[in-house]
């Protein structure tokens, strides 16, 4: 199928009032393994990027510090793996910039061959993050390339995007945000947050989603909404990580939370942590069942260095090189590539099937870069 945008994935979600996972990535690897898992769930697959893991893909393991043309390279790299994958895939796949934090940097996402790009301006004053983000639809769209933007911060910490508290979006806001900034999907603010730990008693505010799909629709606005720190944080995964010796804390977002509001307009829900806490846990197990790996392992050693770190980007350090090239060259790094995979799988797999879009691939119209370019200039 053609390589697509997120706006058509994004607006049958919304009309069919199932959402979408969007699953964080940060090695080709896991990118195959979401494409095969929605394959194998016959759903549209979501692979997304965040703007620091473009500088992991490079082969800078300091991520958070990464230069604009260490990006490029990244965002290369990953482009040209997932466009390839889905061109041969029978699902349509997306690949998105997620927390793009420039128009430099989003450009040069664009320009690597991303389909879909977020723009946060979050933490500017409302007018230029309205500016901001016109300015990279203007770009995008020119290409074909969905936008999606960011109106209200969330808590918690995510790679480099912290805040230490929320700042709930205004539903009077979003409909002017629309209007002005002209992008496809926004991301709001209503009691999620970034990170593990999301505190006990999670209480989304349904009424934020409600208001601003309702004010959306009286202004004849067509564009979809997108739920930041989502991630499930499963009991049962940190219990096994900590069972194995770690010492992880962490609380996620009810997933029957979730689920009601879906229904009500939100049509993309992030996933990322989870993801760091399966791997985490399939490669403690690893080592678990394969001591005589033990002794000789770097990767061992930097995975218990640190109790509470569950981050695989910090201890497979010693292989990235071979993780980046796909090369397997031990009989460890075979297994650790199982690992990955496998977490993916697992975590993909429970969000497709909790957020709806089982089943949905093939009923999607999709359209090609080229198409959408001419569909945002008003041509047939």
């Amino acid at each position: 199928m053609p390589y697509i945008s997120m706006n058509p994935i994004l607006n049958r979600a919304q009309k069919m009032k199932f959402a979408h996972g969007a699953f964080n990535i940060n090695l080709p690897c896991q990118a195959e393994a979401v494409i095969k898992i929605h394959e194998q769930l016959r759903s549209a697959a979501i692979i997304q990027v965040a703007e620091p893991a473009t500088t992991y893909l490079s082969g800078n393991p300091d991520f958070l510090n990464g230069t604009l043309e260490e990006k490029a390279v990244g965002m290369k790299k990953i482009a040209d793996k997932v466009r390839s994958l889905g061109e041969a895939s029978r699902i349509p796949v997306v690949l998105h910039l997620d927390h793009g934090r420039s128009f430099e940097s989003v450009k040069l996402a664009i320009d690597a061959g991303f389909s879909s790009v977020m723009i946060d301006g979050s933490s500017l004053p409302y007018e230029e993050n309205v500016a901001l983000t016109k300015q990279v639809v203007e770009y995008a769209h020119e290409r074909g390339v969905s936008v999606e933007g960011e109106l209200g911060i969330l808590a918690g910490t995510e790679d480099d995007v912290f805040a230490e508290n929320s700042s709930y979006t205004n539903p009077m806001s979003v409909v002017d945000f629309f209007k002005k900034a002209g992008c496809d999907s926004l991301a709001i603010s209503y009691g999620t947050k970034h990170g593990a730990v999301k505190g006990l008693n999670v209480k989304l505010r349904k009424e934020i989603v409600v208001a601003s799909i309702e004010n959306m629709r009286h202004e004849k606005i067509h564009g979809t909404l997108v739920s930041h720190g989502s991630s499930l944080v499963p009991e049962y995964i940190v219990s096994e990580i900590n069972a194995l010796g770690k010492a992880v804390s962490g609380n996620g977002i009810p997933i029957k939370q979730l689920q009601e509001v879906i229904p009500m307009g939100i049509s993309k829900i992030n996933i990322d942590t989870d993801i760091r806490l399966a791997t985490t846990r399939n490669i403690l197990e690893l080592y678990h069942q394969n001591p005589d790996l033990v002794a000789s392992s770097k990767v061992y050693q930097l995975l218990n260095n640190k109790p509470e770190q569950f981050d695989y980007r910090n201890y497979l350090t010693p292989y990235l090189d071979d993780l980046l090239q796909e090369r397997i060259s031990t009989l460890e790094l075979e297994e650790i590539y199982r690992a990955l995979k496998n977490a993916v799988y697992e975590i993909c797999a429970m969000a497709i099937i909790n957020f709806g879009s089982i089943g949905d691939a093939y009923n999607l119209e999709v359209k090609s870069l080229e198409e959408m370019a001419k569909s945002y200039r008003g041509e047939r």
